[in-house]
């Protein structure tokens, strides 16, 4: 640990407070886990947002747990809660009553020490030389969770510190829970921009429910060209190193204008494969994927080519705006997602894409007046994304140095944090 201020000590963690482990009722007695008139919630490290307040839980004990397992003792609401086992270091604040898992320790800070500075701290401590490598992960045992170097601060100053990251994880969470507002609003609009349009008309049933009367209904392969991309050989250099044609893949089809890819492929690798130079405003769908991947759209902002794993989407005529597609695909993404088949890995493929319905109107000044709302609502969701970003890499930083002392809180100026300036940004954005 480097040169602290003055004023700091270093004291092991078993002097700055006491903790308890938890335990996890066993799975096999399903009487630990029933359903009943009392049951008590048991946090899980999966329960534990970073720095969060826990206020519910995904599995609770039944009283028996509580009395045989737990002894019924309860850790009380607005306890630190830290994990040492698996994702190390991980803390959160009981917001409630619980028990919880045996891969998570209980702190009590002992007088003089700020529980609120005590979880930042050991949030940003470097366990990798405390770990004891386990069958099931990686793990702290109670000699290396005593040994822990714990900086501290004058009380007063524990204090300061915590106020400032609190302010910054306000901000962050603010700017959290606008850009869900926003992602709520933009399905909301979706919903009802797709099936009911601009301009008050009747209604009409098809394939996918209810549009606009006068609205088209058409396949993809209707009016675009679907092709595939390719994967030049790994094994060969010549085809990889030095390359400056930007090469997509699935990872990168995310709901964004793709301007820069991760990887890069020479014009021998583009001639090897399938791959082809595909032309800025091009289309792209996720055919295969882990996870959410699958069905996800993005457009190219840039000439590019791209995986097999991608369809690439171009129009054949101007029938559809190209953006109008883009929302539309977005908005249709469980639907699509749900057309996959396969063996283990369900996949989209070409000939599923060009048979994707579309529906849309026929006068494109409907299309674009539609594109321009939903664009809309997509900066808004992309400014709070954004300034989030902006204030997590401003926590991380502060997190160390206001932990090592090498700034101090009154070196500080945060009143771009305040909520005044936040919303005077947001009229001007």
């Amino acid at each position: 640990m480097n040169e602290l201020p003055e004023g700091w000590t270093v004291e092991p963690f078993s002097q700055v407070a006491s903790y308890t482990t938890g335990r996890t009722p066993a799975r096999a007695n399903p009487a630990y886990w029933a359903k009943g008139e009392r049951q008590v919630p048991w946090v899980a490290i999966s329960d534990m947002e970073p720095y969060g307040t826990i206020t519910e839980t995904a599995e609770s004990v039944s009283e028996l747990a509580f009395e045989e397992v737990f002894r019924e003792r309860v850790v009380p609401a607005g306890t630190l809660i830290m994990s040492f086992k698996l994702t190390i270091g991980r803390v959160a604040t009981l917001g409630i009553p619980a028990c919880h898992n045996e891969a998570i320790i209980s702190i009590y800070p002992r007088e003089g020490v700020d529980q609120r500075y005590l979880g930042y701290f050991l949030s940003q401590v470097d366990y990798t030389d405390h770990q004891d490598r386990q069958i099931k992960g990686n793990t702290l045992n109670q000699s290396k969770i005593d040994q822990i170097q714990v900086a501290l601060p004058p009380s007063k100053e524990q204090a300061r510190i915590a106020d400032v990251l609190d302010k910054c994880r306000l901000g962050i969470n603010t700017e959290r829970a606008a850009e869900k507002t926003a992602e709520e609003l933009k399905r909301a609009c979706m919903r009802e921009l797709f099936t009911r349009g601009l301009r008050g008309e009747p209604q009409k049933d098809t394939e996918i429910g209810l549009v606009p009367e006068s609205w088209e209904l058409a396949t993809i392969g209707a009016h675009h060209a679907v092709v595939s991309g390719g994967t030049p050989s790994r094994g060969n250099p010549a085809f990889w190193s030095g390359g400056t044609i930007p090469w997509v893949k699935t990872t990168e089809v995310d709901y964004c204008v793709i301007t820069e890819t991760g990887e890069h492929i020479t014009p021998l690798g583009l001639e090897s494969s399938a791959a082809k130079m595909l032309p800025a405003g091009t289309l792209l769908m996720a055919m295969y994927g882990q996870g959410v991947t699958r069905g996800k759209v993005a457009i190219l902002g840039i000439e590019a080519a791209c995986n097999q794993a991608c369809a690439a989407i171009t129009p054949n005529d101007d029938a559809v705006v190209p953006r109008y597609l883009y929302h539309f695909l977005a908005w249709r993404y469980d639907a699509i997602r749900s057309l996959a088949h396969g063996g283990q890995q369900q996949n989209l493929n070409l000939e599923i894409v060009r048979d994707l319905p579309v529906v849309y109107p026929q006068r494109k000044d409907e299309q674009d007046e539609i594109v321009a709302i939903l664009d809309a609502i997509d900066r808004k969701i992309d400014l709070h994304r954004r300034k989030r970003a902006v204030l997590e890499e401003l926590f991380k930083a502060l997190l160390h140095k206001l932990m090592t002392g090498e700034i101090a809180v009154s070196d500080l100026d945060l009143s771009a944090l305040s909520p005044a300036s936040t919303q005077a940004e947001e009229a001007t954005a």
